[in-house]
């Protein structure tokens, strides 16, 4: 019987026109979540970015949803990716920080990276059938447990550490900085330009897996440093004065042209109408690759807006409604949860997640908003948003910690402390941000940098790409 209706709707397809591949991935579409690196919140085109353009990252605005207000759980890289990758505040396993070797007591250097013990959108997606690749930047820990083929990845291209540079190395280069084939190293002279590389990979990876549904995590390592660019693009920003931030524009073209190259190898697969996209930056523009965060205060590694608001969209065409923008905070944590759901999968994990499927949400009539309060933790910065409240703690001291109170509805570059002027409200959110650590563990890691350079960075004297460069 079985095989009587799998003919009749192959007969089907061949009468309405509908190819094979979208018959088999009919009631699970492919889910694509491509992430950038240290981008600036305005550098974007439908953010409003003017100088460089980016028609290709609209394009997923424009044929879907863009959101205003979303977050990474993390400002700096590793964490950020921790979180993306699992659905869960990443402190809730001890991933505080950037991966280092300044460990804290009882763990090992070999404990650096997620917990095993976590299940990735790899190992979801795998458990609600689906054939999965990781493409990019990693920055999860360089050990074998660690690795993506371990981690719910059937394929992976990329490195594994947090950057790498973009053209071959001519000299020795680390095993973090190796350019993996699944577990083959790619030879230095075989690299050519890393982003057209990944991009490569992600447009033969489809063309190979159009008939059976695929989860992909292209995770680029631009814009992040060191600020590699090809010459050609180079020169068609000839016209910025600034070196550094000419070659961002060039690496951002690259970057953007790639995520084209992916679209148009959907459509010309009969992919794109059941695929569902997720785009996202990983965190805040960096001080040191010439990106623009607008109206947005700080950058990478920072508590402000700059540091964890980033550019966000999904589409999905007959799913998500097209040319909208959302202005609910929204969460990184969401797109595992989103993934799954898209597939109306069921989660394979025991551990709850603190992210939510958005689907729902972005249906039509639907007002709700998905989280009541968002929380942030790096070592002695910690901060939380509860509707347009905007609140920052740095322990300072046992005895001593600076609190600053914003209202993002009216104040969103973030120049009025107003936590002398609403007392309750403060000890309200700091009674909360207390109650959401309760449920984190203690950090298996620490920065490299120290704590002094988040107090620093959170003092509202610190304004500024120059001032924040002092304290990384």
């Amino acid at each position: 019987m079985k095989g009587i209706k799998t003919i009749s709707t192959l007969l089907l397809a061949l009468w309405t026109g509908i190819s094979a591949a979208q018959v088999k991935t009919a009631a699970k579409p492919n889910v694509i979540v491509i992430v950038s690196d240290d981008a600036g919140y305005v550098d974007f085109g439908c953010y409003g970015g003017k100088q460089i353009p980016t028609p290709n990252i609209d394009a997923i605005a424009k044929q879907g949803t863009r959101f205003t207000d979303a977050y990474v759980s993390a400002s700096v890289c590793a964490p950020s990716r921790a979180g993306i990758l699992t659905g869960r505040y990443q402190q809730r396993f001890g991933f505080e920080h950037n991966t280092s070797n300044v460990l804290a007591p009882g763990y090992k250097i070999t404990d650096v990276g997620m917990d095993p013990s976590e299940q990735t959108i790899g190992n979801e997606m795998q458990a609600n059938g689906y054939k999965t690749i990781a493409i990019g930047k990693w920055h999860q820990g360089d050990e074998p447990k660690h690795f993506p083929l371990n981690r719910g990845f059937n394929e992976f291209y990329g490195f594994t550490g947090g950057h790498r540079d973009f053209f071959a190395y001519k000299g020795k280069r680390t095993n973090e900085h190796a350019l993996y084939n699944n577990k083959e190293i790619v030879p230095e002279n075989e690299i050519t330009y890393l982003t057209d590389m990944f991009t490569d990979k992600a447009t033969s990876f489809i063309t190979a897996n159009k008939d059976k549904p695929f989860f992909m995590y292209l995770s680029y390592n631009a814009v992040h440093t060191p600020m590699n660019a090809k010459k050609d693009l180079m020169e068609r920003y000839a016209s910025i004065a600034d070196t550094g931030r000419r070659a961002y524009a060039a690496m951002m073209t690259s970057l953007d042209d790639g995520i084209g190259k992916v679209m148009a190898t959907l459509k010309a697969n009969q992919l794109d109408k059941n695929t569902l996209i997720i785009f996202i930056n990983d965190n805040g523009g960096a001080t040191v690759n010439s990106s623009d965060n607008g109206p947005l205060r700080g950058m990478k590694g920072s508590k402000w807006e700059g540091g964890i608001r980033v550019a966000m969209m999904m589409k999905w065409p007959g799913h998500i409604a097209a040319n909208k923008t959302d202005s609910r905070p929204v969460s990184s944590l969401d797109i595992l949860p989103t993934a799954i759901g898209a597939g109306k999968g069921k989660q394979k994990g025991t551990k709850k997640l603190d992210g939510v499927n958005l689907l729902p949400y972005l249906s039509a009539g639907n007002k709700k908003t998905p989280h009541e309060a968002l929380y942030w933790r790096r070592g002695v910065a910690a901060a939380m948003r509860e509707g347009n409240w905007k609140l920052i703690r740095v322990k300072e001291s046992p005895t001593v910690q600076n609190v600053l109170l914003f209202d993002l509805s009216k104040d969103l570059s973030e120049t009025k402390n107003l936590s002398e002027k609403y007392p309750a409200k403060v000890k309200e959110l700091l009674v909360k941000l207390a109650e959401w650590e309760k449920g984190l563990d203690q950090p298996h890691w620490y920065s490299s940098y120290g704590d002094q350079n988040q107090i620093m960075k959170h003092r509202m004297e610190t304004t500024g790409r120059e001032m924040e460069r002092m304290y990384p």
